[in-house]
Parts: C-alpha cells; structure tokens; sequence
C-alpha cells in the first residue's frame, strides 16, 4: 500500500479541531501555562500576539532542558546536557481565510545535546529522557485538517507523528521516560513516526458518542529509509517525505467516562498497528543472513483512571494511575511484551497547587526468537549473555517556579541495561522547561 493517491485526495479536502495535546489559547493568544502571564503587557507590549489571535493564528514556544547523570552502572558514568527548542503554529483557517472547518498546524524542533544518556551511557533500549536526539534543527508535523459532519469527524493529512496520537497515556507524560513505547520503537522500521521523526500519512477520527471516539491512520512506513547507522542521521531535517514505503497502519478505540466535574475521571484505549513491509527474522542461521519475513504488528491498550479527585477539582487533579501493556508476537520482533505504569499527584503540596509528583515502572521483555538468538550465540562464544528484559524505575517531582516555568528533578533506576544482567544503573538529573 502507498500513500501518494491517499495524501493528494485528503489534502484536496483539506483538514478541523486539533487531535493532538496541544495546548488552549486565551483570546489574546497566550498558550495555558505560559510564562506570558508573569511579563509586563502580558509577553505581549506591541499587542502582535494577540492581533494574529484575533485572526486565528496562535504559536507556542517551548524549551526543555535535561541535565542527567550516570552515577554508577551501564556503561560509563558521566554527565549530559540536553536541550530541546520546541516552536510551532496553528492556524484557524476558517477565522483567517472563511475556510469552514479548516485548520493547519506545524511544529519544529532545535536540538542540543553533549551526549544521549540512554545510548552513550546506560546503554539501554528504554528511555531515560525522552528528548534525546541527534543535535540538528528538525521539521516535526505539519499538517491540514478538515472537520466534517458538523465536527464530529477530523480529516487529517500531511506530515505525521503517530506518538502524539496513539498508544499515548495522558498521565504518564509527566514522566522524563514517556516517550513512544519501546515495543513500537524497535520493532517498527527506522523506529516508527515519532519523535524525532514523523512522516507524510493521513488520519480520520470520528466522536461515535460524547465519551467515545475512533482512529485510524496510514503512515509511509518508514521516516527514514533502510541504510547503514542511525535514523534520526538518514532524515536529519526531516525534510525526506517518502512515500513510496510499505504502510504502517494504527487504529485505536477511546473511551472516556466522568470528564466533567463529578465522578473519577477514566479514559480507556484499545488499539494496534500493522505493517505489511519485509522484516528480519531476529534468528539468524550460523553463518547466514537473516531471513526476511512478511508482515509486523502488535496490540495494545491503555487505562488512565482518577483514583481520588478533590472537592471541585477537574479531571486531572487528585491521584491518577496509568497503565499501559502492549505484545508484538513473532519471529521479526525484538521486543515481544512490553508494560508500564504509575501514580500521579497533582496540587497535594499546600499552597502549591500546580505541582505534581509521580512515580512509574516500565518494563520491556526481549521476544523468544531474540532470546533463542543469544543462546545459539553464547553457545558459540559471541556474545556477554541472553538478553531477557529491561526495566525502568523514574521518581520525579514537577515544581512550578510561576506560570510557564517549571523545575524537576528525577531519579531513574535502570535493571538490566540492554536485557544483560550486571550492569544495572542509577541516574539523576534535572530538567527544567520554560513555555512562552
């Protein structure tokens, strides 16, 4: 399946409400918890932000900081600083040009780095830090999406980032280490479109009933083409937009219940991937190449649910667990099960009640055919030991400094670096993020 028919059909339509978390405006265009609201004039002294409001253009500016540690285990010890510069820009097309029902977005990344600390140090398959990536400005989504049926169905196209849409837990993204699930990541060819990458795909949601919704997408399945070292190099702008590779194609089902201001909030999603490209089988005959196999996919579902909610608090107040499991069975997966989740707590600090603290745990079993692998090969004498899994502790707690501006330290525990047992590590580190 390619996507070239289905893009120049979808754009020719056009794309409507924003689908992905991105954050509301106020009527003078200053994005929910900016910094913005602590500035004279509101950011805003000459009034430019608010006039493209008016006509319904908005744009975001957000930078993220990491400065980690390796304190003992992985590879090396040692010390990194990251940093990501997040822009982006909607526009509401129908405020701007009487377009009904028409939206764009588009987001960009500029990337720092003295080193990724999941790779270069730790040396596991888990994220540490989920904006690690190679130091380079880097278009992310860009996009055009059309509402119809009075709203209750979203044509999407363009540019695409499935991370942003599926497999996505809303309360475990206040962890360091939420990021698009490892299972996914490794077993998806160039690792999927996700940060860093997305990829040229179409997507339609339609709201069945007030509280459930479902999704489809039809990605070019592959950001970065096959080739020799790393993705994130092969498409380092983001600027390759194939769209001659097999499809990777995601659906999943949402159900919410008590979003409003009684009851503890729950959002349930059921949902999987399926990509029909040639896959290496991960067992490989001594001394021969690995056999191509047909077909990839996997499974998964995802529950946020509200475990207390305060007297008039919303639904993202109070405590939160998270879960999320996920399986890709057979011969060309390198990550067969994977599982992860956690508590969230929101405004329990008196007089602060903007901060959170969390704690979560995720877990990635290396499949059968990867483990069989390493057996044949220790046998042989080439490899250290079979890899089994991988698991990730994080503790971190969010403090906002004011509105826009926050600081979080974090504490990871990593056993089993890699799958290998011995080398299990401890980073520390703190992140600091700024939203204008």
């Amino acid at each position: 399946m390619h996507l070239p028919r289905i893009l120049c059909l979808a754009l020719m339509l056009g794309a409507a409400p924003a689908l992905a978390d991105q954050p509301d405006y106020d009527e003078r265009g200053v994005p929910e918890g900016s910094i913005a609201t602590s500035l004279p004039a509101g950011g805003d002294p000459f009034g430019h932000r608010a006039a493209l409001a008016e006509r319904g253009v908005t744009f975001n500016l957000w930078y993220r900081n990491d400065v980690l540690s390796n304190l003992s285990g992985g590879q090396r010890r040692g010390t990194v600083d990251q940093g990501m510069l997040e822009t982006s820009l909607a526009a509401d097309l129908e405020k701007l040009a009487g377009l009904t029902g028409l939206r764009f977005y588009g987001n960009a990344f500029v990337l720092h780095n003295t080193g990724r600390m999941r790779r270069d140090y730790v040396g596991g398959v888990n994220t540490i830090a989920a904006i690690e990536g190679v130091p380079t400005a880097r278009l992310s989504e860009f996009w055009l999406e059309q509402g119809l049926a009075g709203g209750t169905v979203r044509l999407r196209a363009g540019q695409l980032a499935a991370d942003v849409e599926f497999f996505f837990s809303e309360a475990s993204a206040l962890f360091l280490q939420s990021d698009f699930p490892t299972i996914a990541a490794l077993n998806l060819p160039s690792g999927g479109p996700a940060y860093p990458l997305a990829t040229p795909g179409v997507m339609v949601a339609w709201d069945v009933a007030e509280d459930t919704t479902l999704k489809l997408a039809v990605f070019n399945g592959d950001p970065a083409g096959r080739g020799e070292g790393d993705e994130q190099q092969r498409n380092r702008h983001g600027t390759n937009f194939r769209t001659r590779d097999p499809a990777l194609i995601f659906a999943e089902a949402q159900f919410r219940a008590n979003q409003g201001e009684e009851g503890l909030a729950r959002t349930a999603k059921l949902g999987g991937w399926a990509h029909p490209g040639g896959f290496d089988d991960q067992r490989v005959a001594e001394g021969g190449d690995p056999r191509r196999r047909r077909g990839q996919g996997g499974v998964y579902g995802v529950l946020d649910q509200q475990l207390w909610r305060p007297a008039g608090g919303d639904a993202g107040s109070g405590v939160t667990g998270f879960l999320r499991a996920a399986a890709s069975p057979g011969e060309r997966s390198v990550i067969g099960f994977q599982a992860d989740g956690g508590v969230v707590a929101a405004g329990l600090v008196p007089g602060r009640p903007e901060d959170r603290l969390g704690i979560s745990l995720l877990y990635a079993r290396f499949s059968d055919a990867v483990r069989d692998q390493d057996r044949e090969a220790r046998r042989l004498g080439g490899t250290e030991g079979v890899r089994g899994h991988e698991m990730n502790l994080e503790a971190t707690w969010q403090a906002e400094v004011v509105p826009g501006f926050s600081l979080q330290p974090m504490v990871a525990r990593v056993w089993h670096p890699g799958g290998v047992p011995g080398r299990n590590a401890v980073v520390a580190g703190l992140r600091t993020q700024l939203r204008f």
